[in-house]
């Protein structure tokens, strides 16, 4: 017959929650510890990326950092990272943004990426991404209104999406050639200087990635 359970008393109480906040504050010591991205270096996938003067880019006076972003228009985590990444990079002040679109989530994330692409053509790729980035949904008016809010036409858009099919396309093969050099397994990620970031994170590790971009790109 099973012996009825002991009761703990007040000491084994205090003792039992002792432990129990230890363990808890080393699991997030370790958590915290944890590096937020991947050093990939300056290999030779790194240095084509670099070199790719092709992809739409928001370029920042005195900048000193680079961060190359994949996404997808259709993608949940990238639009939950990309007001992250956007307030750390306000608030650093220092960094061009280069946008490599790579739409891996069917018709709809294509269709995005070539209306997205063909904006650059009037100058308005960034603003129609951040609009993308903050909306769910990508029907055809969804798209036309982020073009148009942008300052942009859509008429316009529409003959340039035809006139420079060609290079819209091979821009695409290309950012998707890119990422799977980069052994990327989907979106986002984000090549901040020679850090690589996989998924959405918080702000404060953006910042931190871009502090320690930074400092690399200073040896």
């Amino acid at each position: 017959m099973a012996k009825p359970a002991k009761k703990l008393d007040r000491r084994s109480l205090i003792q039992l929650a002792g432990v129990s906040v230890v363990g808890l504050a080393a699991a997030t010591i370790l958590r915290n510890s944890r590096s937020v991205g991947e050093n990939v270096g300056d290999n030779a996938t790194v240095r084509e990326i670099r070199a790719d003067n092709q992809s739409p880019r928001k370029l920042v006076a005195g900048a000193d950092v680079t961060i190359v972003s994949f996404n997808d228009f259709n993608c949940t985590a990238c639009r939950k990272a990309h007001p992250a990444l956007q307030q750390a990079v306000e608030e650093d002040g220092r960094c061009n943004m280069v946008y490599r679109d790579w739409p891996i989530f069917g018709p709809a994330s294509e269709r995005a990426g070539r209306i997205a692409l063909a904006s650059d053509y009037q100058g308005i790729y960034p603003a129609v991404y951040d609009i993308l980035m903050r909306r769910a949904g990508l029907s055809d008016r969804q798209l036309r209104m982020a073009v148009e809010q942008s300052g942009g036409t859509w008429d316009r858009l529409l003959r340039d999406l035809k006139t420079h099919h060609k290079d819209i396309e091979s821009q695409l093969d290309t950012n998707s050639l890119q990422a799977f050099a980069l052994n990327l397994k989907g979106t986002p990620a984000f090549l901040i200087g020679p850090i690589l970031v996989r998924g959405a994170v918080s702000s404060r590790d953006f910042a931190k990635v871009i502090s320690v971009a930074r400092d690399a790109n200073s040896l």
